[in-house]
């Protein structure tokens, strides 16, 4: 019992110590993106027709901060804005399957080619969202409907002071604020299922290395919410136990892109035709993505499994872990805070 607490308690560790200089840098690159790129640019550049305001849209979400009230509403401010409602899901599709600090913490873990392909297959599958939504459910006062100012948290300073101050809270306190508990819990599931889970448990027994254990991922991820930084420790333990980089795959898009309440959100604020369209684009850019990925790249799972098995934490990284659950810890009891203090 003792050997079992302390194989998760090293897990654990060893986990974050390697993934934490990458988030705590990444942490710093979204707050400063946060600032130096205003909610208002990114609205004046996706209204109109076309397919232009769609590649604009998820280019701007793959990398682009949030709000700390979530890709939902920024989408759903997007849209009142002037945002078409194309350009709003493209948003919403690339928005949340990744982001600057995910994207550091997929090099850190899963290594080059997942960093890449997978903020690749995000601005893919937005365009390919907002394209089906204009060609099956465009809402012809897109074209007309006048933008409104600004005026959200998200919106500049023109105080460099300011800036700097809101660059460094969101980077560092609003953001770790809404991924802190779910990254926490992400790394207790990764720590659990590396020292529970025999190896190729999932290749050899369950699963196995097909299509068929990419769409057991995704009807694992759609129901599901797991953010796209929280789920990269997950993926990478199931990845060491015998999943393919594709299946793995397939849950990254999923998991972070829907859940059950995106869903009925979008299908309340851009309708039902639009919420269909978006759950479909989900389902099957990721399965193609998953298996473009197992395609292309047929060696990439052994050689993930080889990284993941050699991983030897820096001193810079058991001090960076140190730093990453201060602020982690700091997020969340301040968010507790906050809670009680509203609720009185």
């Amino acid at each position: 019992m003792l050997d079992f607490a302390w194989s998760i308690i090293v897990g654990f560790w060893n986990t974050a110590a390697e993934m934490s200089p990458y988030l705590l840098f990444g942490f710093f690159i979204a707050g400063a993106l946060s600032v130096l790129i205003s909610q208002s640019f990114v609205e004046k550049h996706l209204g109109g027709g076309g397919l232009w305001p769609l590649v604009k849209a998820s280019l701007f979400g793959v990398p682009l901060p949030l709000c700390s009230c979530g890709v939902i509403p920024v989408s759903i401010s997007l849209h009142k804005h002037g945002a078409s409602k194309g350009s709003t899901i493209s948003f919403l599709l690339s928005t949340p399957q990744t982001g600057i600090d995910s994207i550091f913490v997929t090099l850190s873990l899963l290594g080059p080619v997942f960093a890449i392909f997978r903020p690749a297959a995000a601005f893919v599958t937005g365009i390919v969202g907002g394209a089906l939504v204009n060609v099956f459910d465009r809402d012809k006062k897109d074209l007309n409907r006048p933008k409104e100012d600004c005026s959200d948290e998200c919106c500049s300073s023109s105080n460099k002071t300011s800036r700097i101050f809101r660059g460094l809270k969101y980077g560092f306190v609003t953001l770790p604020r809404d991924i802190g508990k779910a990254m926490l819990i992400g790394l207790v599931i990764a720590a659990c299922i590396s020292a529970l889970v025999p190896d190729d448990l999932f290749a050899e027994k369950l699963l196995g290395t097909g299509f068929f254990a990419m769409v057991v991922m995704m009807f694992l991820g759609i129901p599901v919410y797991v953010c796209a930084t929280a789920s990269i420790p997950v993926a990478a333990a199931l990845i060491l136990k015998g999943l393919t980089p594709g299946a793995a795959l397939v849950f990254l898009i999923t998991g972070p892109a829907t859940n059950a309440a995106t869903f009925t959100t979008i299908w309340k604020a851009l309708g039902g035709r639009t919420a269909i369209v978006y759950l479909f684009t989900v389902a099957v850019s990721a399965l193609g993505a998953g298996l473009l990925l197992d395609t292309m790249f047929p060696d990439l799972g052994p050689s993930v499994r080889t990284h993941l098995h050699q991983m030897e934490p820096s001193i810079l990284g058991h001090i960076s872990a140190v730093v990453l659950l201060a602020v982690l810890g700091f997020a969340i009891f301040s968010k507790t805070k906050h809670v009680k203090d509203v609720n009185k």
